[in-house]
Parts: C-alpha cells; structure tokens; sequence
C-alpha cells in the first residue's frame, strides 16, 4: 500500500487541488458577488484551453454546415424534400414545353386561327364523355368549334360560358364524325363507343386493314379535313352482312388530356 502511494502521490495530490479549487469555485459563485482569487485563476488557466476547443467545435460544425446543409437528421430531410420538389416542378415544366411544343407544332401544320385552353375538369359519369376547359366565349370559344391537341381530333365545343366551356369528347356515344379511310378514301360515320370508336357505314367489299390511319373527311362543315381521329385496331366482315364491323384506336389518349386547341372557323 505503501509503494502504491509512493507511485501514485502526485497524482492524487493534483487531484485533490483540482477538486478543492472546483468547490471553492463553486461556493464563490453562490456566496460571492465578486470574482476571488481562485475564480480568477481557474478563469484564467482554463480560457484558453476551453477557448481553443470551443474554436475547434465551431469551425468543425462550420465545415459540416458548408458539406451538408443543416447538418442535423432533421435539416437533411427537410432539405432532402426540398430539393425532390424543386427537381419535380423543374421535371413537370419541361413535360409541359414538350406538350405545348407539340401544340405549336399542329398550329404549323395547320395554319389555322385558334386558342390554346387548359382542361380543367372531366365529366365523372361513365356513361358520358365530356370535359371543361378555361377558355370562354371571351375567348371567342362559342358552340360547334372543333378541338384538337397535338395528337389529333378530341371532339367539339357544346356549352360555352364567360370563361369556361363544356367539349362533348369524339368518344361519347352520342357523337357521331364524317371520315375517312386515309389511303383507301373510304368514307363513313365514325362514332363513340366509350373507349373506343366504330366506323360505320364501311361497305363489306372496301379494302380496309388494321392500321389505317382515320381522318375527318370535312363533310358537314364541323370538323374541318385532315384532322387525326384514329387507327383501324380491328375488321370483321360477315359473310352476308352489308357492312362490316371496324373498330378504331382514337388517335389521342383520352386519359391524359392536360393542354387542347380550340380551332375558330375560317372567315371567307
């Protein structure tokens, strides 16, 4: 025991000191208004050592702060959600310059006066095929124009208010579109089966396959000539029928309709 205390004396004589200027230090801080003399030197002696590390905390937190913002789990998540919505409205603008490039493209092909309008609701019936969009007869958006997107012919305008419009979609039962057979120049009455489209009127004998490109034949002075409506997707002919049986792929994706074009009529 002695030996030990031999080895380890000065040590335990350190501690001693340390732990009595500690609770003097203490005591003073309770008791006096005054800063003593051992306050004063554990103030000084310790500045600096805590000084230096209090520096090295900042500046290493600083670091952290320039590689990662935030620097805490919190602050990366909500940095991490900030940047994901940032990066999908960037995503969703370029989506729609695409879409509204296509548009421009149409309104090239067909030099054709017109309003470009957003679709703004859809008809939830199943049994009718109808949207709105946030173009009026302000507009000049009035019953009976045809509307378009960059795919081809959507349907036609049947309501129209101040700044809104109601369009009766190629697909409702209801509608009913002079065509053509593009490379055969059939002609016949193309109408809506819901999802789909029928061609009626095809003679049994007219050389119709699958894949033929539909278009407006301008009969009837509604849709004007050369407008997409779809795509012979199936031809069945009875044996002893007039007619045969044709159905159609409407040439644009009904489901996903965001920007449209509003053709006026051409004015002698």
């Amino acid at each position: 025991m002695w030996e030990w205390w031999k080895k380890n004396r000065s040590l335990l004589i350190g501690l001693a000191l340390v732990l009595t200027a500690l609770l003097c230090y203490s005591l003073g801080l309770r008791t006096e208004e005054r800063t003593g003399w051992i306050e004063g030197l554990s103030l000084r002696l310790g500045g600096p050592v805590l000084g230096t590390a209090a520096s090295a905390r900042y500046a290493v937190a600083g670091i952290w702060d320039a590689v990662i913002p935030g620097g805490s789990s919190l602050d990366l998540d909500a940095e991490s959600r900030r940047l994901r919505a940032e990066m999908a409205g960037v995503e969703e603008l370029q989506r729609e310059n695409e879409r509204l490039r296509r548009l421009l493209g149409f309104v090239e092909e067909h030099p054709r006066r017109s309003v470009a309008a957003r679709v703004i609701a859809e008809d939830a019936a199943s049994w009718f095929r109808t949207i709105e969009i946030d173009r009026g007869y302000e507009d000049g958006v009035v019953e009976g124009l045809p509307v378009v997107n960059a795919a081809g012919l959507l349907g036609r305008v049947v309501r129209s208010t101040a700044h809104s419009a109601r369009i009766l979609l190629i697909t409702d039962a209801s509608s009913a579109v002079a065509v053509l057979v593009q490379d055969e120049r059939i002609r016949g009455v193309c109408r809506g089966q819901g999802g789909t489209l029928a061609l009626d009127f095809a003679l049994v004998q007219d050389p119709i396959q699958i894949g033929d490109g539909v278009i407006t034949s301008g009969l009837g002075g509604v849709f004007p000539k050369g407008l997409v409506v779809g795509y012979v997707r199936s031809v069945h002919r009875e044996q002893f029928g007039l007619f045969q049986t044709v159905e159609l792929e409407p040439a644009v994706d009904f489901a996903h309709l965001e920007e449209v074009l509003v053709l006026f009529r051409e004015t002698p």
